[in-house]
Parts: C-alpha cells; sequence; structure tokens
C-alpha cells in the first residue's frame, strides 16, 4: 500500500483547523485558548482563513519521487512562522520542475498554502546528499514480534480509547454500528493531511444525513495518535471546529499506546516518534456492524462522497 509519510515536529497550534473553520462561518471562535494553546490567528500561526495563496520559500533533501512524478517527498527545513522541519509528501503540479531531479537531492522550492490544499513549485537543484532511506516502523512494537495486515472481511483487534468527554470506549462498545474510523494528530499543520480527514468526515457526515432512508447505526470516529498532548479538553474544542456544533454520530478520541501499538500494524499505518516529531502516514476504515474490515481508504485521494456510501452500505451487513 501506498504510504503518504510526513514527519511533523509537535510545535503550533491548531491554525489549520481554525482556518478552516473561520472559512465556514465559525469565526466567532477566534482567540479561544485551548489548553494553554492560543488559537487566535497571532503573527507566527498559519493563517489561511481567506482563499487567497500564501507562498513560503524554503528547502530540504528530496527522499522520494512517486512513479508519475506527481508526488516528491522531501526532508523540509523549519519555515519560520509556519511549521518546523518536516519530511513529506508533496504535490507537484508541474511535473516538469522535477526533471533531472533524483532522491538525495538538495532543493529550494516554494510551499505554496491555501486554506484547504498545498503544493510545492519553483524547484531547483542546489547540491545533492547521500542516505536518503527512512526506515519505517511501527509504534511500541516488540522486538520480532509482527501483526499480520487485516484484510476485508477480518475482525478488527479490539483496543481501547479516551474519549473526548474522558470515557475509556472500546472498538467492541460500537457493534451493531457501521463505524468509520481515521486517524490524525491536533498539531498537525498541512490542511491537506490531518486537517483534510476531519473535514471529509464533517461532509461525510452531513452526506449520510441528507440521503432519504439512511440508516441510523453507523458512528464516525477520529482517533489521534498522540494522546500525550491530545487530552479530552483539547479534543473537544479541536473537534467542536469541525463538528460544527452539531457532535451527532462523530466522536473525537485518542488511542492508548497499548492500542496504537496492535492496531497499527494491522492496517498499514506507520506512525513513529522521533524526538518532538512524528512521523506517519494516512488510514481510513469502515467497519461493518460485527466489528469487520468493510472498506479501507489509504492516503488522502478519496472523496467524502466514497465514505459516506461506504459507511451506508457497511451498516447494512
Amino acid at each position: 500500500m501506498k504510504k503518504i509519510l510526513m514527519t511533523v515536529a509537535i510545535s503550533g497550534a491548531l491554525a489549520a483547523a481554525v482556518a478552516w473553520a473561520q472559512g465556514d462561518g465559525m469565526g466567532n471562535m477566534q482567540g479561544m485558548d485551548m489548553g494553554g494553546m492560543k488559537m487566535a490567528n497571532t503573527p507566527g500561526q498559519n493563517d489561511h482563513s481567506s482563499d487567497s495563496t500564501k507562498s513560503y520559500l524554503t528547502g530540504g533533501v528530496v527522499k522520494k519521487i512517486s512513479p508519475d512524478r506527481r508526488t516528491a517527498t522531501i526532508d523540509t527545513e523549519n519555515i519560520p512562522g509556519y511549521m518546523a522541519a518536516m519530511t513529506m509528501d508533496y504535490p507537484v503540479r508541474d511535473t516538469n520542475q522535477l526533471s533531472g531531479i533524483s532522491p538525495g537531492d538538495k532543493i529550494t522550492f516554494s510551499l505554496m498554502v491555501t486554506k484547504n490544499t498545498d503544493w510545492v513549485q519553483g524547484i531547483h537543484r542546489v547540491g545533492h546528499q547521500a542516505g536518503t532511506n527512512q526506515a519505517a516502523a511501527q509504534p511500541n512494537m516488540p522486538p520480532g514480534m509482527t501483526i499480520p495486515e487485516l484484510k476485508t472481511g477480518d475482525e478488527l483487534p479490539d483496543g481501547t480509547l479516551i474519549a473526548e468527554d474522558g470515557r475509556k470506549i472500546r472498538f467492541s462498545d460500537l457493534r451493531g454500528q457501521a463505524v468509520a474510523f481515521t486517524f490524525f494528530y491536533t498539531r498537525c499543520p498541512l490542511p491537506n493531511y490531518c486537517p483534510l480527514m476531519n473535514r471529509n468526515f464533517a461532509e461525510s457526515r452531513d452526506a449520510i444525513g441528507a440521503m432519504a432512508n439512511a440508516p441510523t447505526n453507523w458512528e464516525f470516529l477520529s482517533i489521534s495518535f498522540d494522546p500525550q498532548n491530545d487530552t479530552p479538553q483539547v479534543l473537544t474544542t479541536y473537534g467542536g471546529f469541525y463538528e460544527n456544533g452539531n457532535p451527532s454520530h462523530w466522536l473525537f478520541a485518542a488511542a492508548t499506546k497499548k492500542a496504537l501499538a496492535r492496531l497499527a500494524p494491522a492496517l498499514d499505518l506507520m506512525v513513529v516518534r522521533q524526538g518532538d516529531s512524528l512521523s506517519h502516514n494516512l488510514r481510513t476504515v469502515v467497519l461493518d456492524t460485527h466489528g469487520r474490515i468493510y472498506r479501507q481508504f489509504d492516503g488522502n485521494q478519496w472523496t467524502p462522497r466514497e465514505l459516506a456510501d461506504a459507511v451506508v452500505q457497511a451498516a447494512r451487513h
């Protein structure tokens, strides 16, 4: 499965969520304090509350280029006032700009960011650095232990989550319902990664609600893999932006370390803490009413309608 890898230094606030929320008529929430993290659009934060495009000139080392040359994985330098150093997959709109660029090349480029997306352009090679491979590892996995990746129809391992209201919940508590869940963490700064997962969830939930004769036995679950920072208080405030005042059929929670250690390899989810940074890819899963894998969406190319249709179908199984 294709991995979309992102290494993000844990710094800054939830500006991407703020920008999206304000762009949808929720500007009255500006200036809220979330567990000591200021959520106003102050200098040094990611303010993309309008449809304008911000450009950040930066540099880094190319780690990988996709076969279609539409995606480049770049170990990016710190961008002052926007985000800390990270390694991630960036969309490349003009593939000609990757001509002559290979893994290991040092480049300069502009990171373009809007309210809902980002991409790179203005790519220029300035040197080369050997050693571009990054080892992927699973969180808290005992040496020599392997967990096979689940397939459609397999039952999801149970695990404990800490819900936004502080309750301990388990996947088994949701039997009888179709469950769509995705993974994120609240400090993820780029709009088409973790924030996109929750924007898509919001659209999917609304789409199901608007369907005639839609089932009612379904639930959306946004799961943070950063329980140390994403406390119930943080999740409640963060989730409120996306729920837009309507928490129906949607719960935000954080996975315990033990639960994440079981879930990650089973779903081919990669989450690695490196100092104060997190590396992760994107996985979104739909379970049927018996807790079995009905469909899995890898990466960020799936649409809200695809998810909504999968949830409705799973609710009837």
